[in-house]
């Protein structure tokens, strides 16, 4: 059977890859979207914290001997710990002052964790195995995917719409929105808003964490993987809708599948794509898809 003049086979099996990316891509959007949204940081160091997160994965397997699983936890707090100190120690400082100086200072942040990874490690790439209970294919009828790329969608989906939900459904979401726009008057209520604005930033970071872990098995830790990924990152919340927690998920998964189907139907445009989608949307709704108009 045939779609299009295309094997069904071809056609499901490229939707999969492209749900698999993404997951990926709503993953990293989601911790970007909810530190500019809550915090107003355009944050450009998502990446070097997303390879961060591999790095703590592979660094508890060679050298402390901790399995996967453990890492899936362990590597995400520690990167998102990482992320609370650079707000509490580096980042406050600029608070209150335009945004172009936190821009600039989480660029140049990223900028030295990656070459400080790259001149301890180099730039060859760290192999990270797939753990033993996630090896092998599984028959899903049309194609036979491997089990670990269907654990990543999984654990992927769980991940965005259990933060979906505490960010819009709980008591804690709602003190984070309220920060935002009226810092004095939720402090007055006795709510400790800095405290809260680092832990966002740190939960935003762990989320980038946990894609890296997730990652890892998939791609070769190596200093670059994440700055690859930022501008795509980017565009996906852009197109979303800056501080649009449902909208940059359901943004990320689409355009992954989007770029799969570009890839059978017209591969020449399967690496711009995305970003012709950003300018039409741009043009048509600078807001975003499913942000809100000033």
């Amino acid at each position: 059977m045939t779609i299009l003049g295309l094997p069904l086979q071809v056609l499901f099996g490229q939707l999969t890859i492209g749900l698999i990316n993404g997951c990926f891509y709503a993953l990293l959007s989601l911790g970007l979207s909810i530190i500019f949204g809550l915090l107003n940081v355009i944050n450009f160091a998502h990446g070097a914290f997303f390879m961060l997160g591999a790095l703590a994965a592979w660094l508890a397997l060679t050298v402390g001997g901790i399995n996967y699983w453990w890492a899936l936890a362990l590597a995400p707090l520690v990167t998102g710990l990482f992320g609370v100190i650079v707000e509490r120690v580096l980042l406050r400082r600029l608070q209150g002052l335009d945004h172009l100086y936190s821009l600039l200072f989480t660029f140049g942040l990223a900028l030295a964790i990656e070459g400080i990874v790259r001149d301890i490690y180099g730039t060859s790439g760290l192999a990270y195995p797939v753990p033993p209970a996630l090896r092998g294919p599984v028959d899903l009828g049309f194609m036979r995917l491997p089990a670990y790329r269907i654990w990543v969608v999984v654990v992927a989906l769980v991940a965005c719409f259990g933060t979906w939900a505490l960010i819009e459904k709980t008591r804690i979401g709602s003190y984070l929105r309220a920060g935002t726009e009226n810092a004095r008057l939720v402090q007055a209520l006795g709510i400790n808003v800095p405290l809260l604005v680092t832990l966002t930033y740190g939960f935003g970071v762990a989320l980038a964490g946990l894609a890296g872990v997730l990652a890892a098995p998939i791609y070769q830790v190596q200093p670059q993987m994440g700055s690859s990924m930022l501008i795509i990152i980017f565009a996906v919340v852009v197109i979303g809708g800056l501080g649009s927690t449902m909208g940059t998920i359901v943004t990320g998964l689409a355009l992954g599948v989007i770029e799969g189907l570009a890839k059978v139907f017209y591969p020449q445009a399967s690496s711009t794509v995305v970003f012709m989608i950003m300018v039409v949307v741009l043009l048509l709704r600078p807001a975003g898809l499913f942000g809100k108009e000033a």
